[in-house]
């Protein structure tokens, strides 16, 4: 970045960078890892092409972390926050050749505008590696068909591979890539490239376990993503998506991109290459998921699934910015032009700030339920240590030095267990968000389902349920099925933590049943 230092772009785009790379850093320490993480984390000990969710690589990337320092949430988090610190280095690299220098540092800036973008890194999720690998594909995609280069057009092809690796949704990357061949007439000439055509082998390699994982389970994870998942059924809901993006983009930002959208359109007519391809890469992100979101999971779709459609965006938002001052200073002043213009993504800036810290409240419970009371902080990712702590000591004091099988009502609580190294037998009952979350055959494939606690009988064991997640229905219903597989069972102390807001309750265990107790010996709730 060959910006002077006295440049007012550069000047805030590394005091942006550094504010929001220490808080993400910092964080990432204080948090315990919520349900998604734990399971990224606990696939990684058992590394394999697929899961029953997703490829390998997002788990793979928790693995490589958490070798580093096994049992710590900072290293399992430590290759997605590194690569999400790079993202806005990466909109730069993505920008340079399609604008210049001070254009490209600028959007390397408004990547940090973005709420949902800025926040990228924190948490040890699939979309970091996913929209990493995403920009970089349109870079090197940009690159290849601009230059022919070989080296590009072998670099697509293994990029898009990883990325076929990381996420079903990064399919929309390489439909964007075929819909811009098909549309632009001047690029239709790369349907008679022969290096094209090696990039599409090269990154077919990515399919491979997304099929090998599903011609092996009866297609049970493409069936969770493409049916189970979503409703399929109009839902009213859905027609607020746009309202939705445009809350968690920030609405000037949001505005600011329609208009992007709308100046890319026009250029890519007149023949504009960079425009067109960008214009393909942000509509088939976007688009997708506006048209889906009255009949699919609203949860992901009218939340953070569109975010990869807003960075292409980002080359080209510095000149609609430029733009738009000019209007203002056309009809108000150059004073008025310049605070409008830096106010659209300070707004912006100040979501990702209260994205950041948002999420890290859950980490200083004690210090700020006073203030705003019980059950308005989330707890998902805090507790877990002391959990932990007590769970210890209780088997400690219950069961004399034997090493009991633990069974949880939910499978975060199980890896949790697992995680801090309490056991290497952990079983869950869980069934209904084990489905929700598309993990129930992945489970089943761990021998870590409620089908697993016969191949344990005659072992002592220890029951734990998450009451603060249960209603009572739920954990009456949870402690009959686990009656009816042990000898003798006895509730010990529970564990409240936050004022009631997080409680576990805890069941010794005498042994467990292969059938059940008999008649007249049956264990009740």
């Amino acid at each position: 970045m060959h910006e002077s230092p006295q440049s007012p772009v550069l000047r805030g785009f590394i005091a942006a960078f550094g504010i929001v790379a220490v808080l993400k850093f910092y964080f990432a320490t204080e948090l315990d890892l919520y349900s998604d993480e734990i399971f990224y984390w606990l696939a990684s000990t058992d590394l394999s092409l697929a899961y029953s969710d997703l490829p390998f690589m997002t788990a793979l990337m928790a693995g490589i972390g958490s070798a580093i320092s096994p049992g710590s949430a900072f290293a399992v988090r430590l290759l997605f926050l590194i690569l999400g610190s790079m993202i806005p280095l990466l909109v730069y690299w993505l920008a340079l050749p399609i604008t210049n220098r001070h254009a490209a540092l600028h959007s390397a800036l408004l990547a940090l505008c973005l709420p949902l973008g800025g926040f990228l890194g924190l948490l040890a999720v699939p979309d970091v590696p996913l929209i990493f690998l995403g920009i970089l594909s349109i870079g090197f995609f940009e690159r290849a068909v601009r230059t022919d280069s070989l080296w590009h057009w072998i670099v697509t092809g293994l990029v898009v591979a990883c990325g076929l690796s990381t996420h079903y949704r990064f399919f929309l990357y390489p439909l964007a890539a075929v819909l811009f061949l098909l549309f632009f007439k001047p690029e239709q000439k790369q349907w008679r490239n022969p290096r094209f055509y090696l990039a599409i082998a090269i990154s077919s390699l990515g399919l491979i376990p997304i099929i090998w994982f599903n011609l092996s389970n009866q297609l049970s994870s493409a069936s969770f993503y493409l049916v189970e998942r979503h409703p399929w059924e109009f839902q009213a809901s859905g027609l607020l998506h746009a309202f939705k993006q445009a809350g968690l983009v920030t609405p000037p930002l949001y505005f600011c991109f329609a208009i992007t959208l709308l100046a890319l359109y026009r250029r890519a007519g007149k023949g504009d290459r960079s425009a067109a391809l960008l214009l393909s890469f942000s509509l088939t992100n976007l688009l997708v998921y506006l048209i889906l979101a009255p009949w699919t999971d609203a949860n992901s779709t009218s939340i953070h699934w569109p975010l990869s459609g807003y960075f292409p965006l980002l080359v080209a938002l510095p000149f609609t910015l430029k733009h738009i001052a000019q209007w203002c200073e056309d009809r108000w002043s150059p004073a008025s032009a310049f605070r409008i213009t830096r106010t659209i993504p300070a707004i912006g800036f100040i979501g990702t700030l209260a994205a950041l810290v948002g999420v890290a409240s859950q980490a200083y419970q004690q210090q700020l339920q006073p203030i705003l009371g019980t059950g308005v902080l989330s707890n998902k990712m805090a507790g877990w240590k002391e959990f932990s702590t007590y769970t210890a000591s209780l088997i400690d004091s219950q069961f004399l030095g034997a090493r009991p099988v633990l069974i949880t009502d939910n499978y975060y609580t199980a890896a949790q267990l697992k995680f801090t190294g309490l056991t290497d037998t952990a079983i869950t009952l869980d069934r209904d968000k084990a489905v929700r979350d598309g993990r129930i055959t992945q489970l089943a494939l761990w021998q870590m389902d409620a089908s697993a606690v016969a191949n344990y009988s005659g072992q002592p064991a220890l029951f734990i349920s998450e009451d603060s997640t249960l209603i009572e229905a739920d954990k009456v219903a949870l402690l009959t099925k686990i009656c009816q597989q042990s000898t003798a069972i006895t509730a010990a102390p529970p564990l409240s933590l936050y004022a009631g807001d997080k409680v576990f309750s805890f069941y010794p265990i005498a042994a467990l049943t292969q059938h059940g107790p008999q008649s007249n010996e049956r264990a009740r709730p």
